[in-house]
């Protein structure tokens, strides 16, 4: 992962993107726009495990650029599972989701495994 100085990690979202270089910058930009107009109002920024997070009613979704590839983390085997016909042509494990630094996931499926997060923080909340 990438740090935005040396001996810290970033301290908000703004500062992690500035640190990392094109075109992987772009892309993540791309996954936040996309992350920001899914979550409700209340939904905060955060770095989380020095990586840019969403929190609503819990840890909600996180996202980082690594090396020679990027990564959203759902937080949620079963949202990736629930996915996985979208999700085909990407590699995947139980909580990631990795792409390349210059081919964002579409900002419709971000939008739909987000809402898929925010239905399974109310229900926990809930329950």
């Amino acid at each position: 992962m990438r740090k935005a100085k040396a001996g810290g990690a970033p301290k908000d979202t703004d500062e992690y993107l500035a640190a990392v270089p094109e075109p992987a910058r772009s892309t993540l930009k791309k996954i936040r726009a996309a992350i920001r107009s899914a979550v409700p109002a209340e939904a905060t920024e955060a770095i989380s495990y020095g990586m840019p997070s969403f929190k609503y009613k819990g840890a909600l979704v996180w996202f980082a650029a690594f090396s020679d590839h990027c990564s959203f983390f759902p937080g949620s085997g079963r949202v990736i599972a629930t996915f996985q016909d979208e999700l085909k042509k990407f590699q995947t494990s139980k909580g990631t989701i990795r792409f390349p630094m210059d081919k964002p996931l579409s900002a419709a499926l971000v939008k739909k495994i987000v809402k898929a997060r925010i239905a399974e923080n109310e229900r926990r909340k809930k329950g």
